[in-house]
């Protein structure tokens, strides 16, 4: 099942890559802030279809969830404005590496104090150990 995950994920990262390729070029056309309403606007649209066709009825209320959980309504527009107007400039691979170094970096940390209600999973050595392998391939993609 974890193989399953991690595959899942990695389709998923290779997802974010091909929409940071359309994006560059939907800003250049459109503008970059109207590039994201549309991103989010087909998004909302298809995830309101898969809710009304396979989520289950008796879920609990969105509304009675805590506020701080909906902050992702607020990041995705802005990861989505950073790719808009990024991707252009620098290309899709040095943007998807930036974007990985961050996510890792944040994520260790997230992971390590168990923040958010997740569990807490310590840094070690090899954690650091991928994440200066990121920061180098960032480097090395820069410089290319």
């Amino acid at each position: 099942m974890q193989l399953l995950l991690i595959l899942l994920v990695i389709a998923g990262g290779m997802g974010l890559s091909v929409e940071a390729g359309l994006l560059g070029p939907l800003g250049g056309e459109v503008g970059d802030l109207w590039a994201t309403f549309s991103i989010f606007g087909v998004g909302a649209a298809l995830t309101f279809l898969l809710m009304l066709f396979f989520s289950p009825r008796n879920s609990p209320s969105f509304f009675a969830q805590p506020g701080w959980q909906l902050l992702g309504g607020v990041l995705g527009p802005i990861y989505v404005v950073i790719l808009t107007v990024a991707t252009p400039a620098i290309g899709v691979a040095l943007t998807m590496i930036g974007i990985l170094a961050g996510q890792v970096f944040k994520s260790l940390i997230i992971d390590h104090f168990g923040l958010l209600g997740t569990p807490h999973r310590k840094i070690d050595a090899r954690r650091i150990l991928a994440l200066v392998f990121i920061i180098a391939a960032l480097a090395l993609v820069a410089q290319g």
